[in-house]
């Protein structure tokens, strides 16, 4: 289920692409996140038996990817649903396509699957990329998130 769009490589994602992952994530959060990274890699190849994770490469370089995997039942919801739990491109290529050509492969195999939604949350002030998923159809969720603080911090 790899291609190409718009000059972007899409392919599956490696064990061997998590320090690249890392250091993008780092260049845009200001955060070294490699055990988080690692371990997500590890489970979406090695754990699940749907792959659903793709990279993009232009120029012979990987320059972004995203992260999901499949839920089955979870939340009182019967169908299966995707969950999109990072799109990253690296900065350097922004603007050039990688994260709809991702989406819009990754879309598409998500539908070959019969997988008919893909969630995701986003924060509210993230806007550039609220603007972006919206663009690509994405849209609020019939469903209300709770969320409930504990310990300390819970006042």
């Amino acid at each position: 289920m790899d291609g190409e769009s718009d000059g972007v490589i899409i392919r599956s994602l490696e064990l061997a692409d998590a320090a690249r992952l890392v250091r993008m994530d780092q260049r845009l959060t200001g955060r070294n996140r490699s055990a988080w990274y690692d371990g997500k890699l590890k489970r979406a190849l090695e754990e699940s038996d749907v792959r659903i994770s793709l990279g993009g490469e232009l120029d012979g370089f990987l320059v972004g990817a995203v992260l999901g995997s499949l839920h089955y039942g979870e939340f009182g919801q019967p169908e299966p649903i995707a969950v999109l739990d990072t799109i990253l491109v690296d900065p350097d290529y922004a603007r050039r396509g990688v994260g709809r050509a991702l989406l819009e492969n990754l879309t598409r195999n998500l539908a070959a699957l019969g997988i008919e939604r893909l969630r995701t949350e986003v924060a509210w002030d993230e806007h550039d990329l609220n603007r972006f998923l919206g663009r690509l159809g994405f849209a609020p969720a019939p469903r209300l998130v709770l969320e409930l603080r504990l310990g300390a911090e819970r006042n």
